[in-house]
Formats: structure tokens, C-alpha cells, sequence
């Protein structure tokens, strides 16, 4: 019932993501950033926009990545590899794991 229910749904394994690959995946970025980069990409992120971003198996995350998620989620901005541009989005962000998360963090 939320103003994001029309919006884009993008759900996202965390564990099949690359762990150096998660800027670009998740992120996006411009054309020429690394080699294969192609094209422009908005990434899992800005592609939410407007909707909900369901990340899965959160558990999975590396802590490198939380911080970089944890900056994205309270700024509500994200910066595509390879560019100086941020572009602020609006994004509900759920989150599912498989492992009881308090346990994990003792």
C-alpha cells in the first residue's frame, strides 16, 4: 500500500553476487570504467528506483560491501564506478537471510 508498490521489484542474491564485481553490480557504472565496461550500466540500485530493493541471503555480504550498502542506504545516493556523478535514489531496501543474524554478529 506504500507510493513504491507500482514501482520496480529487484530482488537480488547477495551470494551469487562477485565480491569485486559488487560496486558495478550494485552500483553501476560508465562507459570505460574497467575493462569490459562497455556501455553506461545504472546498476541493481538505481534500477530499483521508485521500488524495492530485496536483498537475499544478506548474511553473505562481505564487511567491506556492508559499509558500502550502509552508505548507500543513508544517503540515499549512489556513485557508478568510474564516475564523479551521484544520483540520489529512492529506494525501499528489504532484507532476507537464511542464518539468525544476531547469532552470526556474536
Amino acid at each position: 500500500m506504500s507510493r513504491r508498490c507500482a514501482g520496480p521489484f529487484v530482488p537480488v542474491s547477495v551470494a551469487n553476487l562477485s565480491p569485486e564485481l559488487f560496486d558495478s553490480e550494485m552500483f553501476g557504472c560508465v562507459k570505460g570504467a574497467y575493462s569490459g565496461a562497455d556501455r553506461d550500466r545504472p546498476g541493481l540500485v538505481r534500477s530499483a528506483s521508485g521500488g524495492t530493493l530485496f536483498l537475499d541471503e544478506v548474511e553473505d555480504l562481505r564487511p567491506e560491501n556492508q559499509a558500502k550498502l550502509l552508505r548507500f542506504i543513508e544517503l540515499k545516493e549512489v556513485r557508478p564506478v568510474g564516475s564523479t556523478r551521484f544520483f540520489q535514489v529512492d529506494v525501499r531496501v528489504i532484507c532476507a537471510a537464511n542464518r539468525d543474524l544476531r547469532k552470526e554478529v556474536r
